[in-house]
């Protein structure tokens, strides 16, 4: 197992949210533009190989949720949309901010999954430095497993001004069109390769020297960490 970094992560403390939600509102502003350019691809990966690395293991043809499994707007929340998720990790805070007026149903299952404490104590199971950290399965954590808020998988939820256009982007992994399931994985440089294939749906706005540092983590042949890259607990929270 990993140990923790030399400085424990920062307890997430409900004084510390008026700070977060004056960057969100200062901050996240995404970026509209497609950066398309093959020079902004990681130099010492290919597009291949990136692509594969968002992928999901081949499992079984999901099981897409039913619409009375799911509303256009998901599981009942009494707090409204979720403005983002904090993930503590042995490694630090990552504080992620998600776009619910454009993907909501991206958001409310992650936001879902968080605080059903389903990404607590799960690892960061690919990492590929100069491309990506890849986590949430919860079932298996190995890339094979992680169903949705409401069980099985759901679609993709593509919008024009959501690009894959640098670190810190939020996407979600699949396995093909409409396999959306608990699995993740934040960006840690361009990849405009994956726009249209990958949902995205929320920006890091506070810990990206913590995303960058796991980014830079040892692993093996495979991509996985040599040492363990746990979130200890995720949790979401509303404007």
């Amino acid at each position: 197992m990993l140990h923790a970094a030399n400085t424990p992560p920062k307890s997430y403390r409900p004084e510390d949210r008026p700070s977060t939600m004056d960057k969100l509102k200062k901050i996240f502003k995404h970026d509209k533009s497609d950066t398309s350019s093959s020079s902004t691809s990681p130099s010492h990966t290919t597009a291949e190989r990136n692509t594969a690395a968002t992928t999901t293991s081949s499992a079984p043809p999901p099981q897409h949720s039913t619409p009375a499994a799911a509303s256009t707007t998901g599981a009942p929340s009494s707090k409204g949309p979720p403005a983002g998720v904090l993930l503590e990790t042995n490694y630090g805070n990552i504080t992620i901010a998600l776009y619910s007026d454009k993907a909501p149903k991206t958001c409310e299952n992650f936001a879902g999954l968080a605080d059903a404490g389903k990404y607590n104590n799960v690892i960061f199971h690919r990492i590929i430095p100069g491309f990506m950290l890849q986590g949430g399965d919860y079932e298996f954590g190995n890339g094979t497993g992680g169903k949705s808020l409401w069980g099985g998988k759901f679609e993709d939820e593509f919008h024009p001004e959501l690009k894959h256009t640098g670190a810190g982007v939020l996407s979600m992994a699949n396995s093909g069109p409409a396999t959306n399931g608990s699995q993740f994985f934040i960006c840690l440089a361009p990849t405009p390769h994956l726009n249209n294939k990958h949902t995205v749906f929320g920006q890091v706005v506070d810990g990206m020297d913590v995303v960058q540092k796991i980014g830079s983590v040892q692993t093996n042949n495979g991509d996985k960490p040599l040492k363990d890259v746990v979130i200890i607990k995720a949790q979401s929270f509303t404007a």
